[in-house]
């Protein structure tokens, strides 16, 4: 029907053209008519229908196929094709119909305007008649071939355009039939055209008829149409204004295959409600009824935000991997969005040329007022009307310029961190440390932010949070992080003073995942604030250029000298911009010393809080948090002089200015110039600030663009993603077949990197080699053997891919068959925040009998009955809650319940060779006598790689415990301590050809403790509910406004011991500054008024006058801000020390429930909001607050009478701030926690990127990853989207008061001009600061938000205070003396006991054993000794009373080695002695002690010495090189008493063997406790301590206690296959 409908229209016009007699039509002006060019527009219009219909054809799209490889689809919605042989009533064809119009609504509006059209056509059909029988005497000779022998031509010149617009209104109308009765697609360009057309009709009538009303001389045109005029301009305004701004839209989704179940409103808002934001006013209203705002409350996402679609759409620009070419980010990123950045241009350009409105209207109505209206053309409400619409127009196309920015925003910033994401899983994870022997206690991030963890999003002052600390690439190590593996040794040194070789550190590397966390953090925010380059680049010429133009037209060419004024001083601004880019770079060194310091020691708290380091770490703290105060101290003095000169540079062209239009050009001042030309001068002077600002934002941007693409294209990626040959192309030319798993001729690196051959043996790549072919045998369990650090883990991480492959002949190849599935169980378990259940199921599906096997078959169910929700226990951050055979058994159980094929096990039977209960579950200690004690590792034997589910599956196990699993394993494969493989075979052929591990096998078997495994007890993994499991909970979020206490803490760090004489100090010199400066507005006017009363003015006396009050402006800002700066670096000192002294004198019970990232988050992010964007704001806060005082009063004090209008705006406006805000905070906090969860998934995935990849996972982490992704880009555009809520209302409200107060002047008062300008000077400034005020008030309270979380650390749970009275003497403790009496302790206040009223005595230098059944106290009275939990009774050490000390001097005298050993990134000498207090001899004879010698020898290529690099957690050693450095570590602090809490678990026996001969032999002196595992390292202890359920049951000689009849010790000792050998060690018969 639209289509023979237009070929109708076109037909008539072209059969009139015909007609026409063009040769005197190119002469008649009726063509030139402003009522013809509806017309022309209906021609184009026709024309593009037509090209629409054309390419609509199915001949063309077929052509078009052919030619293009183009796929012949038909362009109709899908969601139309609703064509049905069922035959349906027309009742329901009417109501389908109007749904694909867009609903019931939008149909109304759509009829309700072919209704105008309609009456449109009738009105100007009715003109035309008019015409006709009212004829003008002007003809047209239009048709001219019926005129006969001098009859009177056929139609007038009203006639003609009457018919041109009835032919337009004819068109139109057709436009609206169609628009109602086509489907959508036609239906929709109908309206567009529809639309614009009578948007045209409408433009031309009001320049015809509605401008002229505004005008002294001018007429409207068509004013002989009386009534029918107005009509159609009433009905015209309907049509085309009020219905285009208030109809819905239609929900159109962007994948049509996938739309959202709920649009969010912006997508179906009208163009007013999208203008005004007045699609968010419900979601307001709802929040002030709310006392919390949940995720689920907030508007729904917008489907074309969601992540997955935008990374459909960016990364075959940005990816390699998807398509996309090689070249810097940036590029990528702007051809993503560059339809986005063209609209910003506009955007840009419109506010730019509306932004003079101001300017205009204040210029032309002082003219009206100088001269009394004398000449005047236009009338001056039309001026009042552009200083009420200037004003708003500039507000819209600055808020839809911020829009869009924040659209592009957001979405790059999940963009980006989705492709970093992505692109961390194809890299190679490499082992980095410390390169220097002698650098400072620091370590670059690992721990990543728990779900928990809110963080600041990302602002103009976002600084580097995190940057990784220098490594040496050269000292990369094998194990790579997986545990296995031991670092390269540095020069030995003799003193520790001297520097390591710089050739030992050639090249650098970043801890891995702290590099990742910095670029998804920091850089990422540093590109997103980069966003509006567009102003340096497009705005700034053109609003410069503007502003001289304007100038020169009221000040004449004097304009181009203040022009050549500032291009003189500019450089003035970049110089300093480069000095503040220096300090800042130096600064923000300093901020990633401390926050790595305070990383590091929140990742070690447990250590400090046990070892009594508190006060020494808080010291070492204030020290970096002084080293960086210095230069942010630096960084802000400076700031005042860039923020002078950006002052001074508009004054200085404000003066060059005037005195030449005055001085030289002799000319004479006016108010109009004057107040118009200031208005301009001051635009200039907010321009040059903000492109201060934003050229520092860019040059940061571009940095970390920079990064970011160095890190897409230079990082070392696996193999299988690497451009150059890798061992798969080897693969397909090898002899291999593709079930083996195996190795040929094959050398492997952690980095393909190019090694120069000068560095001796012990600087360069570890390498595992494996000459000839080795092969595992299939169906059956493969052993991987070897000394600790010889290479075992990375043997399987060159089977997984992980490690660099290099051929070393021919026919070189590796091979691992995936087809099957492959399972990976690390050494150091890897474990999610999830339930216990879904950690083993891992995204599988879901069996019941074969998840109840794999916790049998994994001895899970006791433990899974020793906590509430049974395996819907949340495991915490890092596992937080399972111990670390727990954690190890999950991790086994994870690949067992997997279908894979072929398993591979890193030394997980370290951890399982102990059972241990989580103190979080103490309140169920008194189920656990029940139990018996079992040998996990020998169940784990027997029942696991010995059962059904392992049977048939190719298991390759790595250990150091040949004793245990020989029975089990069909194959070994022997390594040596260089990391070759030296024996393959079975095991027995392996034993023959290895002495050494014979013998080693033979002692293992010696000394063995067998225990007897019967069946478990029944499993109850069904706990009461998760809810019950949870360990984390939810942070705690305050609801509403910030309190005042929160406010209190900044305000009295602001003003340290005198804050009521800082703040009058600071608001005195502020509030007379603000004052002279709006009193220099008024001399110029009064200057200006001079040249009207006198003839001759003394120009360079009101120069003078002027220029000296700019200067004292300028002086008292500068000393204002000095003030307030040098407050700002008070309060952070006292803040950050507040912070840190809490943390660190909190309880460990605070420190289980707390995840560590939530700390670091306090330390970090919130500490950088109170360090800047917080002060910052509130300094504008309270500069605006003051300007606004000085504003109002201007007005008021020359126009009472608008106190009345004023205080109606502001409680207008502050009742819409306080709704504002309250829907704003709830979000903000939403926000804050929004991006954490995206923080904490990358960086938990990396933690375990080589089980991820084992896994095969990649897919299920990278839609997680989209998933929270979502969740952040809702919050944040919900939160953006609100700041354009309140922006546009509260500047419709400043535009009303200054229009309102111009009409008052203009109109109710009389007043000089220069009083009038001088009133609208300070009423379009309130104006303006009324919305900045609001707006700092928000980013006040929003920021107060990161003060808040830290007010919340400073009242957590503290232990006690150190006192003068619980110094101890100087000789304490002359002994190890230790004697306890009726010790009860519980985890909690309000806990249950977890032990009872213990009572022993330990003499000095005696060794006494503590063992018990699984939960009964052991690990207990350890904390207990330590006073680390809650105790009751007394403990006496060295014969004083234990309670009365203070807790730093107890703990610093008694050293516990715990469970999991913690180490600190640095050398090893650092972790051995991390406040330089001993002497290198001493240190070495601690390792030899502890018998690190015994795991090398002088001859060692990759032998450990006090200068060798440690990575941070000790990720790249060993776990039983860890618990060596312990121990030696213990030894160092010499301690009278020594706590042994399990430290040797993980050591093998021949290590364990001399750590035992030195705790027997050269710590005679020493008391010592020990809590081992093995009975036969307790069986020589001078006493044996038995506990049962928290109570002590036995406490005596081993001898006594083997003698006592039906005793619990003597039933452990009996239990044991060898306890011949355990009675011959206690000298029993």
């Amino acid at each position: 029907m639209g289509i023979a409908q237009g070929w109708t229209v076109s037909v008539c016009i072209i059969y009139l053209l015909c007609r026409t007699d063009f040769t005197h039509l190119l002469y008649l002006r009726i063509w030139r008519d402003t009522l013809m060019v509806p017309t022309y527009f209906v021609g184009l219009s026709v024309l593009v229908l037509l090209a629409n219909v054309t390419a609509s054809s199915r001949p063309y799209r077929s052509l078009h196929a052919r030619m293009f490889g183009a796929e012949d689809s038909d362009d109709e919605d899908p969601a139309e094709d609703t064509t049905s042989t069922t035959t349906t009533s027309i009742s329901s064809e009417i109501r389908l119909h109007v749904a694909h119009h867009g609903g019931i609504v939008i149909f109304t509006y759509i009829i309700i305007r072919l209704l105008g059209c309609l009456a449109l056509l009738g009105l100007s059909i009715f003109t035309a008649i008019e015409d006709e029988l009212y004829p003008s005497n002007e003809s047209v000779g239009f048709l001219r071939g019926r005129k006969k022998n001098g009859s009177e031509p056929v139609l007038t010149t009203n006639e003609t355009l009457a018919l041109a617009m009835c032919m337009f209104y004819f068109y139109v109308s057709l436009l609206g039939v169609i628009s109602v009765s086509a489907k959508s697609k036609w239906g929709r360009r109908s309206q567009n055209h529809l639309c614009f057309l009578l948007l045209v009709a409408f433009a031309i009538y009001s320049y015809r008829d509605i401008f002229p009303l505004a005008t002294y001389t001018v007429v409207p045109l068509d004013s002989h149409e009386g009534w029918v005029l107005w009509s159609k301009v009433t009905i015209l305004t309907i049509v085309s204004i009020i219905i285009p701004l208030v109809i819905p839209q239609k929900y159109v989704p962007v994948d049509s295959k996938d739309p959202m179940g709920v649009p969010h409103p912006e997508q179906t808002a009208s163009l007013f409600s999208q203008i005004t934001y007045s699609y968010l006013t419900n979601f307001i209203w709802t929040s002030q009824k709310r006392t919390k705002t949940t995720p689920d409350d907030l508007p729904p996402q917008c489907d074309y935000d969601r992540a997955s679609y935008l990374k459909a759409r960016s990364f075959p620009l940005l990816d390699s991997f998807s398509g996309a070419k090689k070249r810097h980010l940036f590029f990528g990123l702007m051809k993503v969005f560059a339809w986005d950045y063209m609209i910003l241009g506009l955007a840009l350009l419109a506010q730019t040329l509306v932004g003079f409105s101001s300017p205009v209207g204040i210029n032309q109505i002082l003219k009206y007022v100088e001269t009394g209206g004398k000449d005047a053309f236009i009338r001056p409400w039309f001026w009042v009307l552009v200083l009420f619409l200037g004003p708003i127009a500039h507000t819209c196309a600055f808020q839809w310029y911020q829009y869009v920015v924040v659209r592009v925003i957001t979405r790059a910033e999940g963009i980006i961190t989705q492709l970093v994401f992505e692109h961390a899983l194809r890299t190679r994870v490499k082992a980095e440390g410390s390169t220097s022997a002698n650098t400072e206690l620091v370590v670059t991030p690992t721990l990543p932010p728990t779900a928990d963890t809110p963080v600041t999003e990302h602002g103009g002052d976002q600084e580097t949070l995190i940057e990784g600390s220098s490594h040496s690439r050269e000292e990369t190590l094998h194990g790579g992080g997986a545990g296995d593996s031991q670092a390269i040794a540095s020069s030995s040194q003799s003193s520790r003073g001297q520097d390591t070789p710089k050739q030992a550190l050639k090249g650098k590397t970043e801890n891995f995942v702290g590099k990742l966390n910095n670029l998804v953090t920091t850089d990422t925010g540093n590109v997103v604030d980069a966003r509006d380059f567009l102003i340096v680049v497009l705005q700034v010429p053109i609003q410069v250029t503007l502003c001289i133009l304007f100038l020169y037209t009221i000040l004449g060419w004097s304009a181009f000298v203040g022009l050549a004024v500032t291009l003189a001083l500019f450089p003035i601004p970049g110089y300093l911009a480069n000095l503040v880019q220096a300090i800042q770079i130096a600064r923000l060194k300093k901020t990633d010393a401390r926050i790595q310091t305070v990383t590091e020691t929140m990742n070690i708290i447990r250590m400090v809080k046990l070892f009594g380091w508190e006060r020494k770490m808080s010291e070492r703290l204030a020290e970096k948090r002084e080293e960086e105060l210095y230069w942010v101290q630096k960084r802000n003095v400076l700031e005042v002089f860039s923020s002078a000169v950006n002052i001074l540079i508009p004054v200085a062209t404000m003066i060059a200015t005037y005195t030449t239009y005055t001085v030289i050009m002799e000319e004479r001042l006016s108010p109009s110039k004057v107040f118009s030309s200031m208005v301009v001068f001051d635009m200039i002077r907010q321009l040059l600030g903000r492109v201060f600002y934003t050229v520092m934002d860019v040059l940061s941007g571009k940095v970390s663009l920079d990064r970011l693409s160095d890190f897409l294209q230079t990082t070392e990626l696996l193999d299988i993603y690497s451009e150059k040959p890798s061992a798969l192309s080897t693969l397909g030319d090898a002899p291999v077949q593709r079930d083996q798993i195996g190795f040929k001729d094959a050398s492997f690196a952690w980095t393909n990197e190019f090694t120069d051959g000068t560095l001796t043996p012990s600087k360069r790549n570890f390498r595992l080699r494996i000459d000839d072919k080795v092969t595992f045998k299939q169906g059956c369990i493969n052993l991987i053997l070897g000394p600790t650090g010889s290479g075992k883990t990375s043997l399987l991480m060159a089977l997984l891919g992980e490690m660099h492959f290099i051929p070393t002949g021919p026919d070189s190849w590796f091979h691992l068959p995936r087809e099957g599935g492959v399972a990976y169980a690390a050494q150091e378990s890897w474990v999610q925040n999830e339930t216990i259940r879904d950690n083993i199921v891992f995204g599988s599906p879901f069996d019941e009998t074969r998840y109840q096997k794999v916790l049998h078959q994994c001895a899970l169910e006791r433990d899974l009955e020793l906590f509430h929700a049974g395996d819907q226990t949340e495991v915490g951050e890092k596992g937080l809650t399972l111990s670390g055979g727990q954690k190890a058994r999950v991790t086994l159980a994870r690949a067992i319940y997997s279908q894979a094929k072929i398993i591979l096990v890193d030394d997980v039977l370290a951890a399982l060779e102990r059972v241990f209960v989580s103190p979080l579950c103490s309140s169920f200690i008194s189920f656990l006598v029940f139990f018996a004690s079992v040998h996990t590792a020998k169940w784990i034997i027997d029942k696991c790689f010995s059962g059904d589910l392992a049977k048939g599956r190719t298991i390759i196990l790595v250990t150091h415990n040949i004793a245990i699993t020989r029975k089990v394993a069909d194959f070994a494969i022997t390594l040596d301590i260089n990391g070759r493989v030296v024996n393959a075979g079975t095991i027995p052929e392996v034993l023959a050809h290895d002495l050494s591990l014979k013998n080693e096998l033979e002692e293992e078997s010696a000394e063995l403790e067998i225990l007897g495994v019967g069946d478990p007890p029944s499993s109850t993994t069904n706990g009461p509910s998760a809810a019950g499991g949870k360990l984390i909970m939810a942070e705690e979020a305050e609801v509403g406004h910030v309190g005042w206490k929160v406010f209190g803490l900044l305000l009295k760090a602001l003003g340290g011991g005198f804050p009521v004489l800082y703040f009058i100090s600071f608001v005195g010199v502020d509030l007379v500054s603000r004052s002279i400066y709006s009193f220099q507005t008024w001399y110029l006017g009064f200057w200006a008024s001079q040249y009207q009363d006198h003839d001759y003015v003394n120009t360079f006396y009101y120069l003078s006058f002027y220029g000296m009050i700019l200067s004292v402006c300028v002086a008292l800002d500068a000393i204002e801000y000095l003030i307030f700066v040098f407050g700002q670096i008070r309060a952070s000192r006292i803040i950050h020390r507040q912070l840190m002294d809490a943390v660190l004198g909190t309880t460990l019970r605070w420190m289980d429930t707390t995840p560590i990232s939530r700390i670091i988050a306090r330390c970090t992010q919130d500490i950088r909001s109170i360090d800047g964007p917080l002060p910052r704001q509130f300094h504008a806060f309270l500069e605006t607050t003051l300007s606004m005082m000085v504003s109002l009063g201007a007005v008021l004090l020359f126009t009472p009478i608008f106190v009345i209008p004023a205080s109606i705006i502001g409680v207008v406006g502050g009742w819409l701030g306080q709704i504002y805000i309250t829907a704003q905070l709830s979000v903000k906090r939403e926000l804050s926690n929004a991006k954490a969860p995206v923080l904490a998934h990358v960086g938990a995935s990396i933690a375990g990127i080589v089980s991820i990849r084992a896994y095969g996972v990649e897919e299920r982490f990278l839609e997680e990853s989209l998933t929270r992704i979502d969740r952040y880009i809702r919050a944040q555009r919900s939160f953006y989207d609100l700041n354009r809520w309140i922006t546009i209302r509260i500047d419709t409200l400043g535009s009303a008061f200054s229009a309102g107060l111009a009409a008052w002047l203009v109109y109710g008062h009389t007043n000089t001009a220069t009083n009038t300008g001088f009133s609208l000077n300070m009423a379009i400034a309130f104006s303006t600061q009324i919305l900045w005020w609001i707006r700092f008030l928000n980013l006040v309270e929003v920021e107060a938000n990161s003060l808040e979380r830290v007010a919340g650390y400073l009242k957590a749970d503290q232990e006690p205070k150190p006192t003068p009275q619980g110094v101890p003497p100087a000789y304490w403790p002359a002994s190890g003396e230790l004697r306890v009496d009726k010790l009860s302790a519980r985890y909690s206040p309000d806990g249950p006991k977890v032990l009872h009223d213990i009572s022993f005595t330990v003499e000095s230098g005696q060794h006494v054993g503590v063992v018990g059944r699984t939960g009964s106290g052991k690990s207990t009275l350890t904390l207990s000794l330590l006073r680390a939990i809650y105790t009751e009774g007394d403990v006496y050490y060295d014969g004083t009373k234990a309670s009365t000390l203070n807790l730093d001097a107890l703990r610093s005298k008694i050293t516990i080695i715990p469970q999991m050993p913690e180490l600190i990134s640095g050398s090893l000498r650092q972790n051995l002695d991390p406040f330089e207090q001993f002497e290198d001899a001493t240190l070495n004879d601690a390792l030899r002690s502890a018998g690190l010698f015994s795991l090398q020898n002088d001859l060692d290529e990759n032998r450990l010495t006090l200068d060798s690099a440690i990575a941070s957690a000790g990720g790249n050693l060993s776990v039983g090189q860890r618990q060596v450095l312990a121990l030696a570590r213990a030894m160092v602090r010499g301690s009278k008493l020594l706590i042994l809490d399990e430290a040797t678990s993980a050591i093998d026996y021949k290590t364990d063997a001399v750590i035992q001969s030195t705790l027997r032999n050269e710590l005679k002196d020493v008391t010592l406790i020990t809590i081992a595992h093995r009975l036969q390292t307790i069986m020589d202890a001078d006493k044996i301590l038995v506990l049962d359920a928290g109570r002590l049951v036995e406490f005596d000689t081993p001898k006594n206690l083997l003698a006592k009849d039906n005793g619990t010790f003597r039933a452990l000792v009996d239990e044991s296959s060898d306890k011949e050998a355990l009675y011959a060690m206690a000298r029993i018969n």
